[in-house]
C-alpha cells in the first residue's frame, strides 16, 4: 500500500472544528499519519469543498489559514476531466446514496492512483473506495 492517503473533506474539516463530532478522532488520526510518515494528498475539488465549509462555519480568516496550511503540507492533485466523467457514471449507478460529485471524484481518483481514502463517509466504500483506517496500522 502507498505511503499516502487521499483525504476526503470530512476528516480535514473535523480536524479544524473542535465542535465537530469527529474532531478528536481526526486529530488522533493526523497524529498516526505523522508518526508513520504517511502523507496526505488532497484533490483540488476536495480542497475547494473543505475551504468552503471552513469559511462558512468557522470564518474567512480560519479558511485562509487552512488553505495556507494545506497547500504547504499536502500534495494537491488535479482530477482529470475523465475523473469527473467516471465519477458521474459511478454516482448514477448509486443514485440512492447521499453522495456528491466531490465524493465520486475522490473515489475515482483513489482508484486511478491506487490510494486509500481517509474518510468518515460509509457511502465512499459503497462507491468503491478502499478506506484507510488508523486501527489497521501498526502500533
Amino acid at each position: 500500500m502507498s505511503r499516502i492517503v487521499l483525504a476526503d473533506a470530512g476528516p480535514l474539516y473535523a480536524a479544524l472544528d473542535p465542535d465537530d463530532q469527529f474532531h478528536a478522532q481526526a486529530r488522533g488520526e493526523l497524529a498516526v499519519l505523522n508518526r508513520l510518515g504517511i502523507g496526505v494528498a488532497v484533490a483540488y475539488s476536495t480542497f475547494a469543498e473543505t475551504y468552503t465549509l471552513v469559511s462558512r462555519r468557522l470564518g474567512t480568516r480560519r479558511a485562509l489559514r487552512f488553505g495556507q496550511e494545506l497547500t504547504s503540507g499536502s500534495e494537491l492533485l488535479h482530477p482529470s476531466p475523465d475523473d469527473y466523467h467516471l465519477a458521474l457514471s459511478r454516482l448514477a449507478k448509486h443514485a440512492d446514496l447521499p453522495a456528491t460529485m466531490f465524493d465520486g471524484v475522490v473515489v475515482v481518483l483513489s482508484e486511478r492512483l491506487r490510494l486509500r481514502v481517509w474518510t468518515y463517509d460509509d457511502h465512499l466504500r459503497v462507491l468503491g473506495a478502499t478506506v484507510w483506517d488508523a486501527r489497521d496500522e501498526p502500533v
